[in-house]
């Protein structure tokens, strides 16, 4: 689309009195939408950029993580929509396996059933019916926040299309050899009966025990420390180290294991630290990771002594008791036999939980599907280090890099029936045929498909090419593939990041998915502390939009993100943004009652006064430094960069030093509205990508165009004017200065106070009018007494505060200070004359000293006639 200069069903052309964001929001959104101004086209011969959202769960509701992503997300696409390009910001939702099927078996419960007694199917269709019905609703939230989604594409990872991308790409690593089913060590929670990944485990603190108990009798006795007394059950053998003098003997004799009939090995494996507790560690393959790999070097048997619940399923003593059970039973029947050496309570160690129930994770020897991951992940790994693959900020790249050049293979296979099931089939003599989306599925007695489902991650790792058509050769896959950025928390690396650059080199034959990763923190409050509802501190961002307005929540959020580190928020901070918009709103309206327009050309520099010029150099100048942040991701600096352009020279400089042209009309009343016009209509398209709803509804209102979604982003057109810039900024001196002197002496800014100005010989004598409209000085009358005068910038301001000063504290404060400078003056010179110091002094620290010199004898003369003007007691 291109922007339009003629519209009749633009918004109305008087602004209210007040911006109220509830009136003006949920209106605009629909209409863009409506419009269809989000919605990208394939066969558009403009330069493409896309992005693809994070998929967001199901089960989910937007929170300030979101809210925060989004907001960067947006600002991209609206500000690459506005430069010319064919901009995709391509929306969905994830299945959430384990969180989304938890959800259902709630409501089964709540009704007395599991979803056993339903079955299989019709299980899944109640999740079906689910989804329909209470899925979903982050959608309605991320319309509220302002997402320019291209709604026509959503996509569900478990829709038709990436469910046959999902066996696609199932079935060619198959074939490829690198999926493959075996035996291993893997993450079970008792709670979700399914195994988890690495990365779907959480560790905390947790206060165990750590008993040391003695193995084997009299010189043949080893002791060995564990927080998981219960284990030992399934113990099948001790390890040292090889070079351990204190146990070579024992190495490979049997030792009693007790509480059992049966005997172990000692074996020697350099896994094992001589230097920690007793250099002596129970194996039990079939329970911990390590002691697997111990026992797979060693030829150990696998003893599984517990059922996918946590029950104990071997030895009659302890038979059908529960994990925790059982582990105080087995140290009480130990510490009978007198076995327990030492007993260490509570003992804090690192326990990993379920990150989807918290229930604490069991090792767990299982036949499961894996990814061989390691030819996948180099290819991840060389994709950045080429630099295909850019990685914001840098810094990023190491915790990238220990990630995937350190990847062990992926357990897919998940133990659930909401997901992706996986397209396996066996026979009823050992055959094992893997399906492709378009194979007929074996007929015959005893063909069975595999139970189990994919990881919720194996589906969402196809995110970037399988929502855009793949494994079809779509228009939009042609168009839109590569994206452009991935915006994400630099938490999930692990989880999505690397999972999605392997299968996007491997499916799109190394294509890259993304050509940057950009890396965002974490939102924490404004403390500083991870948001968590333990804490109390966990914030609902509808709530503060319903307060303040979702541009307000969007420009906190973005003036916080800085690249890869985490932002703190706070609803003061919201509040304060919201002042911001309303300040937008009320400059906008009085630039407006004063004729402000962008009709015309701009008059040409030599019609212009200084603060014309000034104001276009420093928008140009603005213009530039914002363009610069966005390509460095930088939208904490530059949105205070507009912050501070808008707020601080348009508004507090350039409207105000403009008050006084506008009220005396005339042509240069006329040129400075133009002046003004321009500067709104940039300074609002600059801030639209960050704070869409307000700046669309004052451009529309001062241009009367169509919509700043397809308006044109903002070029430096090259216009500089250092000779302006330094005259207002002698102007912004002289008013500070002033001011900090009112403030001293308790006045108000805008308490009228009469003032001498003597500008001649300065370039601030063409302003005298400005000066003292900015700073509320009258003229002086015939009773005019100067009981104060500031010599600044050139100039002197006499001011008569004849009964609002307090003269002899006045002088008191001026004594003191001039004090300070006299000492500060006389160590600088002391220094300066000391040639032992200059001889050795590096030139810089010299010049410093210099430097603090002048500025010394500068505030000694200044305050010393200050003295003199006041008058006396």
């Amino acid at each position: 689309m291109t922007e339009n200069t003629q519209t009749p069903s633009s918004p109305d052309s008087e602004l209210p009195t007040a911006y109220t964001p509830a009136d003006v929001e949920g209106k605009l959104y629909e209409r863009w939408v409506e419009r269809g101004y989000f919605t990208a086209d394939p066969a558009s011969e403009k330069p493409p950029y896309t992005i693809v959202i994070p998929p967001p769960n199901v089960t989910g509701s937007l929170h300030l993580g979101h809210a925060f992503q989004h907001t960067l997300m947006d600002a991209l696409t609206r500000r690459k929509r506005m430069q010319g390009y064919e901009s995709l910001w391509l929306p969905g939702m994830d299945h959430a396996g384990i969180a989304t099927q938890n959800k259902v078996e709630q409501q089964l419960a709540e009704e007395g059933k599991s979803r056993h007694d339903l079955g299989r199917e019709a299980f899944v269709e109640r999740v079906w019916q689910w989804k329909e019905e209470y899925g979903g609703k982050i959608l309605g939230q991320m319309r509220r926040l302002g997402d320019g989604v291209d709604w026509s594409r959503e996509r569900f990872t478990m829709d038709e299309g990436l469910s046959k991308a999902v066996q696609t790409i199932f079935k060619k690593l198959f074939d490829d050899g690198l999926i493959y089913r075996a035996e291993r060590i893997i993450n079970w929670c008792p709670r979700c009966l399914t195994a988890i990944s690495d990365i779907e485990v959480e560790y905390q603190e947790d206060a165990g025990e750590l008993v040391s108990i003695q193995y084997g009798e009299g010189e043949d006795t080893l002791v060995v420390a564990t927080t998981r007394a219960e284990t030992m059950l399934g113990d099948t053998a001790i390890a040292v180290h090889p070079d351990d003098e204190r146990y070579k003997h024992l190495v490979g004799k049997l030792i009693k294991l007790p509480l059992t009939d049966r005997s172990i090995p000692v074996v020697a494996d350099t896994h094992v630290d001589p230097e920690f507790g007793t250099g002596c560690v129970k194996v039990t393959p079939a329970h911990d990771p390590n002691d697997f790999a111990i026992g797979q070097r060693h030829n150990l048997p696998n003893m599984t002594i517990m059922d996918e619940r946590g029950v104990i399923t071997v030895h009659g003593p302890f038979l059908g008791l529960d994990r925790y059970e059982a582990r105080s039973a087995v140290v009480g029947a130990l510490r009978q036999q007198g076995r327990i050496v030492a007993e260490k309570r509570p003992y804090l160690h690192s326990v990993g939980h379920c990150s989807r129930c918290s229930t604490t994770v069991e090792p767990r020897l299982s036949l499961q599907w894996w990814v061989k991951v390691e030819t996948l992940a180099k290819a991840a790994g060389d994709a950045v280090r080429d630099g295909r693959v850019a990685i914001h900020p840098v810094e990023m790249e190491k915790r990238y890099f220990d990630w995937v050049d350190n990847l062990n293979d992926w357990c897919i296979s998940r133990q659930l029936w909401w997901g992706h099931r996986i397209p396996v089939w066996y026979g009823p003599d050992g055959e094992v045929v893997c399906l492709g989306p378009d194979d007929e599925a074996p007929t015959g007695e005893g063909w069975t498909q595999d139970t189990d489902v994919l990881d919720t991650w194996f589906s969402s790792g196809l995110w970037p090419f399988s929502t855009l058509g793949w494994p079809e050769k779509t228009p939009d896959l042609a168009k839109f593939y590569s994206t452009d950025v991935l915006v994400t928390g630099h938490d999930i690396i692990f989880f999505w990041v690397a999972r999605m650059m392997m299968f996007g080199l491997y499916a799109m034959d190394g294509e890259v998915p993304f050509k940057t990763i950009a890396l965002t923190g974490l939102v924490r409050d404004e403390r500083g502390k991870k948001m968590s509802k333990s804490f109390g501190n966990v914030v609902d961002p509808l709530d503060w939009m319903d307060k303040y307005g979702s541009d307000a929540v969007r420009f906190t959020l973005a003036k916080g993100a800085n690249p890869g580190t985490d932002v703190p928020i706070g609803e003061d901070w919201v509040q304060a943004s919201s002042k911001f918009a309303n300040k937008i709103w009320n400059a906008t309206r009085f630039a407006l009652m004063n004729g402000a327009t962008i009709e015309g050309e701009l008059p040409p520099a030599e019609q212009l006064s200084a603060t014309d010029r000034w104001i276009l150099s420093r928008l140009n100048k603005t213009i530039a430094q914002v363009d610069a942040y966005y390509e460095d991701f930088q939208f904490s600096k530059l949105s205070e960069a507009l912050y501070h352009f808008a707020w601080d020279e348009v508004f507090d400089w350039y409207v105000e030093l403009s008050k006084t042209t506008f009220f005396a009309g005339g042509e240069q009343a006329k040129v400075s509205a133009r002046v003004l016009g321009e500067v709104l209509d940039v300074m609002l398209r600059l801030l639209h990508p960050v704070v869409p709803f307000v700046t669309e509804t004052l451009w529309t209102t001062l241009t009367g165009r169509e919509s700043l979604v397809i308006a044109d982003w903002p070029k430096d057109s090259g216009f500089r004017d250092d000779a302006a810039e330094a005259e207002i900024g002698s102007i912004q001196t002289l008013t500070k200065e002033v001011r900090r002197f009112r403030k001293e002496q308790g006045l108000d800014d805008k308490q009228k106070v009469p003032a001498r100005l003597d500008l001649t010989g300065t370039v601030l004598a063409a302003h005298e009018a400005a000066i003292r409209q900015v700073l509320r000085l009258q003229p002086e009358g015939d009773s005019f007494s100067a009981t104060a005068t500031l010599p600044v910038a050139g100039a002197t301001v006499a001011l008569d505060l004849s009964g609002t000063i307090d003269v002899e504290a006045e002088r008191k404060r001026l004594t003191k200070d001039l004090g300070a400078a006299e000492k500060e003056k006389a160590q600088a010179e002391a220094k300066l004359g000391n040639e032992a110091f200059l001889a050795k002094a590096p030139d810089n620290v010299v010049d410093k000293i210099k430097g603090r010199l002048a500025k010394a004898e500068a505030d000694i003369a200044r305050i010393q006639a200050q003295l003199e003007t006041l008058p006396a007691a």
